[in-house]
C-alpha cells in the first residue's frame, strides 16, 4: 500500500475520486429524504434511485467513448458537465417539481457511467497489475467510508439548511476532481483507430465480456446481486418507518453504520484478495451481504443495526474483487467498453428491481421483500463458488482500439 501511495498520480487520481463521492453521497441520500418529505412516499423517493440507474443503461455509448479518447483530458471535460447537469436541482420546491429531480438524476446516471469507465480505464494505466488489489482495495476503504459521514452529513445539511447547499456542494466537487486530475502527469498513448462501424463498437465490450469465461461469471454473479441490492432503494425507507417507527432522516444514521462495516471490510480486501483470490473474496462479500439482508427482517434496531453493517461491509469485497478482475482480464483498449457493458447489464436488472421494489413496497410487507433479497444473494454466492475464474493477464496499454 506504500508503495502504491508514494505514486504522485496514483494519489491524486484517490483524491479526485474521493472529493467527486463525497459530494454526490451527501447528495443523493438527502434527494431520497426530500423527495419523500415532499410526497410521503416511499415509491416516490425510491424512484430517485431508478432516474439514477435507468440513466447508466446508456454506459456502452460512453464506453466506446472512453476507448476513442485519452481517459485524462475526458475526465476533465466530463467531471465539469455533471456540475452542470446538478444545478436544476435547485428549482425544485414543492411536490409538483419532483420531477426535475427524476430528470436529473437520469442524466446524472449517464454522466456517472461515462465517467465510471473513464476513471475504470485511467486507474488500469496507471497501476502496475501487480498492484490493482490495493489500488481498488484503497478506493473502496475510502469511499465506503464515506458512508461513516456523507449521509449524516447530507441529512444534517438538509434539515438545518434546506437541499440548496448539498446541490451547490455536489458541483463544487465536479469542478475540484477536473483540477485534480489535471494535475497527473501521466501522458497517455492516443488510441489508434480502426475504421469499425459505430453499432460494432459499442457492441465490442459485450462481446469480449461474452467470449471471456471468468468476465461471464462473474458478470452473472453481479447481475444476481444487483437485483437484491436494488430493492434496498425502497426496502430501507420501509425498514426505518414500518420496521423501526423512525423518520425519514434516520434512513442517515443507517447508511453511517453501512459505512462502518465497509471501512473495516474494505482495509482488509487487498490482503483478502492476495491470500483467496478475486472469486472467493466476491462470495464472502455476497454472504456478508445476505446475512445482512436476513437480520433487517427483524424490526428491531439491535438486528437491523449490525445487519446493516454486513451489509456495508460485502459491499467493497464485492465491488473491489470484481474491478480488480476486469482490470486484469480486459485490454486497455477494450476497458471503456468492456466496462461499460457490465454496467449495462447489471443496470437492466437493477433499474427492473429499483421500479420493482417501489411497487412491492405498496403492496407486500417490506420483510417479504428482505427475504426476497436474501434468496438472490444467495443464490449469487453460490453460483459464483461453484465455477472456475481464472483468465491471462491483459494487455496494459498501445495498440489499436478493435
Amino acid at each position: 500500500m506504500r508503495t502504491l501511495l508514494a505514486r504522485r498520480d496514483t494519489r491524486l487520481l484517490v483524491l479526485a475520486r474521493l472529493v467527486d463521492m463525497a459530494g454526490s453521497n451527501a447528495l443523493w441520500i438527502a434527494l431520497g429524504i426530500r423527495v419523500k418529505e415532499l410526497t410521503g412516499s416511499n415509491s416516490a423517493a425510491a424512484l430517485t434511485f431508478f432516474g439514477f440507474t435507468l440513466g447508466t443503461l446508456g454506459a456502452p455509448l460512453g464506453g466506446a467513448l472512453v476507448d476513442r479518447s485519452r481517459r485524462r483530458p475526458l475526465l476533465m471535460v466530463l467531471n465539469p458537465v455533471s456540475a452542470l447537469v446538478v444545478l436544476p436541482l435547485l428549482l425544485m420546491r414543492d411536490r409538483h417539481d419532483v420531477w426535475i429531480c427524476y430528470v436529473v438524476m437520469t442524466l446524472y446516471g449517464l454522466a456517472s457511467a461515462t465517467t465510471g469507465a473513464a476513471l475504470t480505464a485511467l486507474t488500469q494505466t496507471l497501476v502496475p497489475p501487480e498492484q490493482l488489489g490495493d489500488a481498488n482495495g484503497l478506493l473502496q476503504t475510502l469511499l465506503q467510508g464515506l458512508r461513516l459521514i456523507a449521509p449524516l452529513s447530507g441529512a444534517g445539511v438538509l434539515a438545518a439548511w434546506g437541499l440548496g447547499p448539498l446541490v451547490v456542494g455536489d458541483a463544487a466537487t465536479f469542478i475540484l476532481a477536473a483540477l485534480l486530475i489535471a494535475l497527473i502527469r501521466h501522458r497517455e498513448v492516443c488510441p489508434t483507430a480502426v475504421p469499425h462501424k459505430a453499432a460494432a463498437q459499442v457492441a465490442d465490450g459485450f462481446r469480449y465480456l461474452a467470449r471471456t469465461p471468468a468476465l461471464r461469471q462473474f458478470a452473472v454473479a453481479a447481475v444476481l446481486a444487483i437485483m437484491a441490492f436494488g430493492f434496498c432503494e425502497s426496502v430501507y425507507f420501509a425498514v426505518v418507518d414500518a420496521g423501526l417507527h423512525r423518520p425519514p432522516a434516520f434512513l442517515g444514521v443507517l447508511g453511517s453504520l453501512q459505512g462502518v462495516g465497509a471501512v473495516a471490510a474494505g482495509a482488509a480486501a487487498a490482503t483478502l484478495m492476495r491470500r483467496m483470490g478475486e472469486s472467493r473474496t466476491v462470495v464472502l462479500g455476497l454472504v456478508c451481504a445476505a446475512a445482512g439482508f436476513l437480520l433487517s427482517a427483524v424490526p428491531s434496531l439491535l438486528a437491523v443495526a449490525p445487519g446493516t453493517a454486513l451489509m456495508g461491509a460485502g459491499l467493497p469485497w464485492i465491488i473491489a474483487g470484481i474491478n480488480t478482475l476486469f482490470q486484469r482480464c480486459t485490454p486497455a483498449a477494450l476497458m471503456g467498453r468492456t466496462d461499460a457493458a457490465l454496467n449495462v447489464l447489471i443496470g437492466i436488472p437493477q433499474s427492473v428491481a429499483v421500479a420493482s421494489g417501489a411497487a412491492l413496497i405498496a403492496l407486500v410487507d417490506y420483510r417479504v421483500v428482505l427475504a426476497v433479497m436474501t434468496v438472490l444473494m444467495a443464490a449469487s454466492a453460490l453460483y459464483l463458488a461453484t465455477r472456475g475464474t481464472r483468465c491471462r493477464p491483459s494487455v496494459r496499454e498501445g495498440g489499436a482500439v478493435p
